[in-house]
């Protein structure tokens, strides 16, 4: 039997250094068939160079800087798949990631998506006085239901929508809001799924600016709510944790 596409989707910012060992994260899945789409976000390092490298084994797009959020809707328009993986350019997929949560998947037809626990490191290549600046990695691998440890259908993410383009942080924070609003069904797996790296220019650090708009985001999420609450509207699904981490 024909298994259906998996579309992976990195996007791209400044991250010359990782975005090799995300890309081969990706491909060293022994899942098939699988596409791996790049979108490079306005980099004005490398990136580029290193994702083109791989030619013929990834798509590769290019736009004007305007964030993850609209650089992972850039990817979506661009996927074939029937089902949607993300990955951020300076983490890593676990070997098997894909297989287990495609069977996941596969043995019931009524989840939407499927997440796992994610393993956080210490980017070697950090000085000791580097990594004095950076938190220290949890000490265990934690279930963490972001779109960067999710598998889910295709119909599904649809269902939610595209990723906001408005905010800089808390993008991950507020699409699984708005997945669980809509009544997303979802699994979380006991396996690590995704190898988180602590460096120096993780997103929350290079938008510590936009940090502010997490509020935003949540204040959203509120309001939402509580209109969905309200004696005019019907009930839907209660909105659950999503990404507290930069």
């Amino acid at each position: 039997m024909t298994r259906p596409l998996i579309s992976v989707m990195i996007g791209v910012y400044n991250a010359e250094r990782y975005l090799a060992e995300a890309i081969e994260s990706v491909l060293a899945q022994n899942y098939r068939p699988l596409e791996l789409i790049v979108v490079d976000d306005g980099s004005d390092d490398a990136s580029g160079d290193v994702a083109r490298r791989y030619g013929d084994a990834i798509v590769y797009a290019r736009q004007e800087n305007a964030g993850n959020g609209s650089a992972r809707n850039h990817a979506v328009r661009l996927a074939s798949g029937e089902l949607f993986a993300f990955l951020d350019a300076d983490d890593r997929f676990a070997p098997g990631k894909l297989e287990l949560q495609f069977a996941a998947l596969e043995a019931d037809a009524e989840l939407d998506m499927v997440f796992g626990h994610v393993r956080e490191f210490v980017s070697p290549e950090l000085t000791e006085a580097q990594r004095a600046t950076v938190r220290p990695p949890a000490p265990q691998a934690l279930p963490w239901p972001a779109p960067n440890l999710m598998l889910i259908r295709r119909e599904s993410y649809g269902r939610v929508g595209p990723f906001s383009e408005v905010v800089r942080v808390g993008v991950t924070v507020d699409w699984y809001a708005r997945a669980a609003e809509v009544g997303l069904r979802s699994a979380m797996l006991p396996e690590v799924v995704l190898e988180r790296r602590l460096h120096l220019t993780n997103n929350g650090l290079r938008e510590r600016d936009s940090r502010q708009q997490y509020l935003h985001v949540l204040k959203a999420s509120l309001d939402r709510r509580r209109a969905q609450n309200s004696p005019d509207s019907p009930d839907t699904a209660p909105v659950s944790g999503g990404d507290p981490r930069p």
